[in-house]
């Protein structure tokens, strides 16, 4: 049985420098799985949005103008792209944060994503309260 020594001066110097932060991967794996989050988040806004503006081709359009539907569906896919790349930026900002070992989280991020979903969403309550379900229906806003 051998005791284990404590590690020497030596020892010390032989870690690799650069790596203060010992839960370093740890974070490194954080970060992916927040990266991928506001991904699938980005790429369900996309959908939604496409979901939105093809909505109308499953119906017989009665009316021959489009109406406004496709104003929000348009909507929600620019904040998905919008949402893609402030999110990849944003993973990359964090990477170069841990490696340094200077990371602080903001809060920017949350309260601007917070509005952005806030404003579709009352635009989709908006948009379902003021279209008529009658499809013979003339009062389609513009």
């Amino acid at each position: 049985m051998q005791l284990k020594l404590k590690p020497t001066e030596e020892d010390k110097d032989k870690k690799k420098p650069g790596r203060l932060n010992p839960s370093r991967i740890r974070d490194h794996l954080a970060n992916e799985r927040t990266y991928l989050a506001w991904m699938r988040t980005g790429i369900a806004l996309l959908g939604f949005g496409v979901v939105i503006v093809r909505l109308r081709a499953f119906q017989v359009p009665l009316i021959p103008r489009p109406g406004t539907g496709w104003k929000l569906g348009l909507v929600f896919s620019l904040v998905g792209l919008i949402t893609v790349w402030l999110s990849t930026a944003h993973y990359f900002a964090v990477r170069r944060d841990i490696e340094e070992d200077t990371y602080e989280p903001t809060d920017r991020w949350v309260l601007l994503f917070s509005l952005a979903v806030m404003i579709l969403g009352a635009g989709v309550i908006y948009f379902v309260f003021t279209t008529s379900l009658d499809p013979s229906s003339q009062l389609i806003p513009e």
